[in-house]
């Protein structure tokens, strides 16, 4: 990602936050399929999630999706689509409630949670060496996910072009994907998102949305 890329501040609204918390695991969630269907990303997208994901300690909320809105366009559209005023993809909205299941799981597994914050500063570590996305730590990545959140009962089942799936770090993309979006969906939560206000408060996202553009 571009360093000289301006820090836009987030309005004070909890929305807003929360939406661009939300955004980035609808992001992820997109991701997820396009890998799976057809092996491509968008860079600035991809490369927006894993930058959060390995970046254990931001100096900022802004900082951990790269401080612009734009870092995370792919997945305002998606919230777009959640809100009604775009045609959904299914299987992106499969994935991203998915995500914020599993994160919902994570928060009670006191254990998991510190394995998995152990994994992500050593990965943090490499990927100060390497650079963030480096097929050695998207491999961490992918490696940790495995190791913790897919060992739930509850589990992503990915769909998509079986050859694609089996191709080279494919499966380390995919993982290192669904890690990112329950990042995002952690800081979600953080920022006082709840899954009953995607039902009964969706005018506030939508105000969010429209100040994000």
């Amino acid at each position: 990602m571009n360093n000289a890329t301006p820090i836009h501040r987030a309005p004070d609204d909890p929305a807003c936050r929360q939406a661009l918390a939300l955004a980035g695991v609808f992001q992820a969630a997109s991701l997820v399929d396009e890998l799976a269907r057809n092996g491509q990303t968008d860079p600035r997208a991809w490369e927006t999630l894993i930058q959060a994901t390995v970046n254990t300690n931001p100096e900022s909320f802004e900082a951990i999706y790269g401080g612009h809105p734009n870092n995370l366009r792919q997945g305002l559209d998606m919230l777009e689509a959640l809100v009604g005023r775009k045609q959904a993809n299914p299987v992106v909205m499969r994935y991203g409630f998915s995500l914020v299941l599993l994160m919902s799981k994570l928060r009670r597994d006191t254990a998991m949670l510190d394995s998995l914050g152990q994994s992500l500063e050593r990965i943090q570590r490499q990927a100060g060496h390497f650079g963030a996305t480096h097929e050695n730590v998207v491999g961490g990545l992918g490696d940790t996910y495995q190791q913790t959140l897919s060992t739930f009962k509850h589990r992503i089942v990915v769909q998509g072009d079986p050859t694609m799936l089996q191709s080279p770090m494919m499966p380390e993309r995919v993982r290192a994907c669904l890690l990112a979006g329950v990042r995002f969906a952690l800081l979600w939560h953080q920022q006082g998102g709840r899954r009953w206000k995607l039902i009964f408060q969706r005018n506030a996202l939508r105000r969010a949305l429209d100040d994000l553009r």
